[in-house]
């Protein structure tokens, strides 16, 4: 028998006890006695020493606990008290040292927060210095293709219009009015009723221009205005569109939104609460949306609301349940293709790809045209095609063109998705859970496909508000999701339950909901794995776990309600990126195919939007500053 002699010791008299008939207590190991009735059997001991001698045959010859169970009752005795002595000082010792240590991890928690923040500082120079470089690599790769491109231009100038462009360019001064009038019309006919038909336009981003969140673009013509997106700027507290007050003092007609993420359609009920008379278009699809992702807002708020007030703070969210209703009662569906006229303007919306009902939109003023690509994409999904640009858009006088990936090159998707199912695999055959935090639209439904169509044996769970969004998902579209191996996560949540598998839950960024619960359970698991599918913001809870687990610290402190908690990291840490939006080659296929006259870079960072802006003019494309903008 191991331990303390005085454990040693009441652990051979506890199976002595047991071993008699005449014992009648609940205990059912000598572990449950010494714990359980201590006392009682360090008296028992003290009296009789039939029960010390038959103990005794228990312990080896050596073993210093047979003097606690010493025939003589004094010397038993005297024993026991200088052992519990002993054992007294060493539990009185052991508190110190606890005490002690949690001083030293409090420090050491306190010296890696201000260590983290210089990481930070360290990591985001690095990036920079990255992207520069890549941009002059970029570039000198672009002045080659620049040189293919003059060549093509050159054999283009065999074309009848364009040979007339540059015949009228050449022409001198006093050169026959007649033959340049000839060349005019050869390169554009005459149209009578320009005239009639042009009209101003005017555009002005109030959010999301050069950051990302919070979108929110201003186009006017005449007396008409009217607003494109109006989001959330994500955070502790959500914020509106940084310039929202403009919008509210220019009273627009409506307010077309672009898809059903909270960082464009979030603000909507606000505004509606507002502005009376505001109506809401979208596609069929992101009015079946928008309104489960306003009730899920509502609800976060009113959480933060309630933590800020325990605090001692105050904060209001940024509208009520009427307001959501109301919102609801003004959508109007306007399916892609079909033109709207909303005023002076004409709205005609295409699909963006990037999640189900995504759309970009063209806006007309008479001949003047502005095309909004929104968040936009080129690939196929599992869950949606890549964009569709309509004729409508081509020779656009703007594109407002999002730049969130423009300093990225993707590799193949299909790599990637090789990559994660791969990962997937390994865990689940290892025993283990495989956590995904994901975005309640469209990455939950894109990770729940992939899994059902390329891992029909390993069990998948959906929880959170992905579970709801995926329901609706299911509604609009005739994708079959739920079912086979992947099924809503069940109330009340199967944390200890679910031991194997495949977890896809809210928030993606693992600030909050039922993510973070199930990476408290997953993190300490060195068989299973937490894979971080998407954009995670600098301050968010799943950078700091990839910063932790790239540094290898033994713990992780999560979000909890009131603070953070820690827990140990011995799970497996990757980020697999499956974004939804067109990278920096995906941007300029998009901007070549539109060939507009000037294009607007929004939903970005300054610094990756002026290295792109660069890429564009490579490219033979104008830019425009990121500011208030008027047709020419």
């Amino acid at each position: 028998m191991n331990g303390l002699p005085l454990d040693a010791a009441l652990t051979a008299a506890a199976t002595v006890v047991l071993a008699r008939d005449t014992y009648q207590g609940p205990d059912r190991t000598p572990a449950d006695l010494v714990r359980n009735r201590r006392s009682w059997l360090l008296g028992l001991i003290a009296k009789s020493s039939a029960l010390r001698a038959e103990a005794r045959t228990l312990l080896p010859d050596d073993h210093p606990a047979r003097l606690l169970l010493h025939p003589d009752t004094d010397v038993a005795t005297a024993a026991t008290r200088l052992a519990a002595l002993s054992t007294t000082a060493l539990e009185r010792r052991a508190r110190q040292l606890t005490e002690r240590r949690n001083q030293l991890q409090q420090k050491l928690a306190s010296t890696r927060r201000k260590l983290e923040y210089e990481q930070k500082d360290t990591a985001r120079l690095r990036s920079e210095l990255a992207v520069a470089r890549q941009a002059a690599a970029d570039a000198e790769q672009e002045i080659t293709d620049l040189r293919a491109r003059l060549t093509a231009q050159h054999n283009r100038l065999k074309d009848p219009r364009s040979l007339a462009a540059a015949l009228l360019t050449a022409l001198p001064q006093n050169a026959d009015d007649t033959l340049r009038t000839s060349l005019h019309n050869l390169i554009a006919p005459p149209r009578a009723t320009a005239s009639i038909h042009s009209r101003d336009l005017r555009v002005t981003p109030l959010g999301g221009d050069d950051h990302i969140g919070g979108s929110c673009l201003l186009v006017e013509s005449g007396d008409t205005r009217l607003l494109v997106d109006a989001g959330i700027r994500p955070g502790d507290t959500p914020e509106p569109p940084r310039d929202i007050a403009t919008a509210l003092q220019s009273r627009p007609e409506a307010v077309v939104v672009t898809h059903a993420h909270a960082d464009h359609c979030g603000y909507v009920p606000a505004l509606t609460a507002r502005l009376p008379r505001l109506r809401v278009v979208a596609t069929p699809e992101s009015c079946r949306l928008m309104p489960v992702m306003w009730q899920d807002s509502l609800k976060v708020m009113r959480r933060r609301a309630d933590i800020r007030i325990s605090y001692g703070g105050s904060w209001q969210p940024l509208y009520d349940h009427t307001a959501v209703d109301d919102a609801v009662a003004r959508l109007e569906e306007l399916p892609f293709g079909a033109p709207r006229r909303i005023g002076d303007l004409t709205v005609e919306l295409f699909p963006a790809g990037h999640i189900l009902g995504a759309a970009g939109a063209v806006i007309r003023a008479g001949d003047r045209r502005v095309v909004v690509t929104g968040d936009i994409s080129g690939f196929r999904q599992e869950s949606v095609d890549g964009y569709r640009l309509p004729d409508s858009a081509r020779g656009a006088d703007l594109l407002v063109l999002e730049s969130t990936c423009c300093a990225e090159k993707h590799d193949d998707r299909e790599t990637r998705v090789t990559d994660l199912i791969s990962t997937v695999t390994e865990v689940y055959g290892a025993g283990g859970r495989v956590l995904i935090p994901a975005f309640a639209l469209g990455r939950a439904q894109e990770l729940a496909l992939l899994m059902r169509t390329r891992l029909p044996h390993v069990p998948v769970l959906v929880d959170g508000m992905a579970k709801d969004l995926t329901r609706t998902f299911e509604s609009v579209t005739d994708l079959s999701i739920f079912g086979g191996n992947v099924a809503p996560a069940p109330r009340p949540p199967a944390f200890d339950r679910f031991t194997e598998g495949v977890v896809i839950a809210t928030s993606g960024m693992l600030t909050a909901g039922p993510a973070v619960e199930w990476a408290a359970r997953i993190l300490p698991d060195p068989h299973s794995a937490v894979l971080l599918s998407g954009y995670q913001d600098e301050e968010s809870g799943g950078r700091r776990l990839l910063d932790d687990a790239r540094h290898g610290a033994p713990d992780h402190e999560l979000p909890a309600r009131h603070g953070t908690r820690s827990v140990p990291l011995r799970a497996r840490v990757a980020q697999i990126r499956l974004s939804a939006h067109a990278d920096r080659h995906g941007l300029l296929e998009i901007a070549d195919e539109t060939k507009p006259t000037q294009v607007m870079l929004v939903h970005g960072l300054p610094w990756k939007q002026n290295a792109f802006r660069q890429t564009l003019h490579v490219h033979g494309h104008t830019t425009t500053p990121t500011a208030p903008w008027a047709a020419l």
